[in-house]
This record gives structure tokens, sequence and C-alpha cells, in this order.
């Protein structure tokens, strides 16, 4: 019973993952795509790697994973294509990243992301099922096309059709406490939202050079970090006012949290302009905070939420002031994020990192009475 009871542990283990493919790199599709390689370059999916992200490597560097295992299990989600994967996710294997191997650096590549043959669900995270022909590419389009260099199957793949081939990666990330770290829709992980409409939405510009097309699905995939204004359409901000206060409402129209790992901070800044001088308010910040024992923890050790002010799904939120307007006051709102709670920059050496203190401006309004 021993025996069996360890083959069938090793089993999962080693099929948790999709193991080892073939890849062509993202570099080759720069010919026929010009327009999407560009995008794709300047995203977070071209620079996931803990060499090219340093938030990524600030929590890297303090993961278990490194420091006892030598085991880059982000890599399933971070670096897929990796020609070692089966090492990272593999239980007592060896597999670092490497910024010395293509393959590492093709982070969450073209090919990689266009292969996505089927979607397996599991409790702590889904798996992506790749396909296995190397010249075979899936695709949203409904029209029938036809390439010199690859197939493309615009039919065979529900995922594509229905907009929602990231949630391989994105659906949600359970940790070994059982706590929900990271998800799109805890309710609902396969719900019909569309993720490529609002993360790519269509824009001007030929999708390929040699067959010319009046726009494409954005590849620099809208988010915190980079394009978010794309997305600001889906949160409204108006403002209600009463004899002695005021209330900002921000609806956030979105099938998720307005953001959602839970190292982010949104805020949001309010200043009155009266007759020349501006006078600012209390701001309020919005955040989920994971931790251990009633205190902030880091993902894979925490094991509760200790709070959660985080604007919900389809979340009309009411920010009240008390603060009398008069005729001629100007409001200035601004909702913005942190990438890295500023709590949490000392602990994870980011001190002096700009990508990790800088505020993102994501949406700003100004309402006269």
């Amino acid at each position: 019973m021993k025996k069996l009871f360890l083959f069938l542990s090793l089993t999962i283990i080693l099929f948790a993952n999709d193991g080892v493919h073939e890849f062509a790199s993202s570099q080759e599709c720069q010919a026929c795509h010009p327009k999407i390689y560009e995008e794709y370059y300047g995203s977070m999916h071209a620079n996931a790697t803990p060499d090219k992200d340093p938030i990524h490597k600030a929590v890297w560097d303090k993961h278990p994973h490194n420091k006892k295992l030598s085991q880059y299990s982000c890599g399933k989600c971070h670096s897929p294509a990796a020609d070692n994967l089966d090492k990272m996710l593999t239980e007592g294997a060896k597999a670092m990243p490497d910024p010395a191997n293509a393959t590492h650096q093709e982070a969450i590549s073209c090919a990689y992301c266009h292969r996505i043959q089927s979607i397996q669900k599991h409790t702590q995270s889904n798996t992506n099922i790749i396909s296995k022909d190397k010249k075979s590419y899936y695709g949203s389009t409904r029209s029938s096309l036809d390439s010199p260099y690859h197939k493309i199957m615009t039919k065979e793949n529900e995922h594509f059709a229905n907009g929602n081939v990231c949630i391989g990666c994105h659906s949600h990330n359970v940790n070994k406490s059982g706590l929900n770290l990271c998800s799109t829709n805890v309710n609902d992980e396969m719900s019909k939202s569309n993720c490529v409409s609002c993360h790519m939405p269509k824009v001007e510009g030929s999708f390929s050079s040699i067959m010319e097309t009046k726009e494409h699905s954005f590849h620099g995939f809208a988010g915190a970090h980079y394009n978010s204004d794309m997305l600001s359409k889906y949160v409204d901000i108006s403002i209600l006012r009463n004899i002695d206060h005021f209330i900002v409402n921000v609806d956030n129209r979105s099938s998720h949290a307005l953001l959602l790992h839970p190292m982010r901070m949104a805020v949001l800044k309010i200043n009155v302009l009266r007759e020349g001088k501006t006078i600012e308010l209390e701001k309020e910040v919005f955040v989920r905070v994971i931790g251990k024992d009633g205190k902030p923890a880091m993902p894979w050790a925490a094991d509760t939420t200790l709070k959660d002010t985080m604007i919900q799904a389809n979340e009309k939120r009411e920010v009240k002031r008390d603060f009398k307007l008069q005729k001629g006051d100007k409001v200035n709102v601004v909702l913005g994020w942190f990438l890295v709670n500023p709590k949490a920059l000392k602990s994870l050496g980011l001190e002096n990192e700009k990508a990790a203190k800088e505020f993102h401006v994501f949406k700003k309004q100004t309402f006269t009475f």
C-alpha cells in the first residue's frame, strides 16, 4: 500500500504540469507580425522572469523553493517555455531561472500561448495543455486564414473562441494552507467573462505583414503594470453632493476585483480647489492583506486574509468625506495604485526600486460645483 501511495503521489507531481515542449522563439514571429511583436516585447508577458521584473525577483529571492530547494516553481506561469520546465515542477529536481538560457528568456512566449490546446481545472491552480503540433497555432479570429509558415486553427479551441484562454495561469492560485492568493473570480473561476475583450482590445493596425487587416488584438496586455488606460472605461467615478458632506462613488464594472495581487495597494486621492487654494482631504486606501498569526506574511506562508477593503467585482464603493462644498469649488479625484504596498517595500528590499515605488494613475476626474 505504501508503494502504491508513493507511486500515485509521484504521478500527481509529475503530471501536475504538461511537461516540456519545444517552441518557436517569439523573435521568429516578428517578421510577419511586427506590430504585435512590438507590443508584446514591452509587455509583462515578455518580461516575467526574475532578471527582468525586479518585483518578482524580490519575492523569488525570499521564496523557500529558492533558498532551500533550488527549484523555480514559479516557472509554470513565469517561464513556461523553459526547456527544463519539468525539473522546475517535479519534486526533488533542481532548476533555477537562468538568464543565459534562451528558453527561459522567452518568458511567456508567443508560441506558448498560441499552442494552448485546452485547460485542465485543478484546486490549487489550473494547467495549460499544449498542442504537440509545433507548426500549428490557435487564434481567436473567426475568418478563414492561411499562412505559408504555419497552420492557423480558428475554430478548434473553445478557450480562444470565448476569450478565456488566460485562465490557465490567471484563474486562481491556492497555497498549501488552502488560501486563494490571487483570483480573477473566486466564486466562479470558469465564468463567461472575456479576458481578451478587456485586456487585449482591438486596436488599429494589421495583425500581419502578409495579410493586411484594419485592426488586431492588442498584445501589450493591458494591466496593472502597463497600458492600464485601456481599462479605465470599466471604472466610473461620480460625486454626490449633500448639505454637509459629499460622497465619491467608485463603480467597478469589471468581473473581478479592481486589483488582484495581494501585494498591490489602490488609493483614491481627493482634493478641493477653492479660491486658488488646494485643500487635501483624507486618502482612501483599498487593499487586501494576507497573513499568518495576525501579522502580514508572504504568499507561501499566509493562511488567512487579515484585511480586505479592495473594491470587488461589479461593486459600487461609496467614499464619504465630511466636507461642505461651496459654489465654485472644484473637486479633483484621482484613482491609482502602487504595485507594491509601501509598507512592504523595506521587507522586500525595494525601497529604491522605481517600479515598486511609483504611483500609477488609473483615472482622474474633476467635478465643478
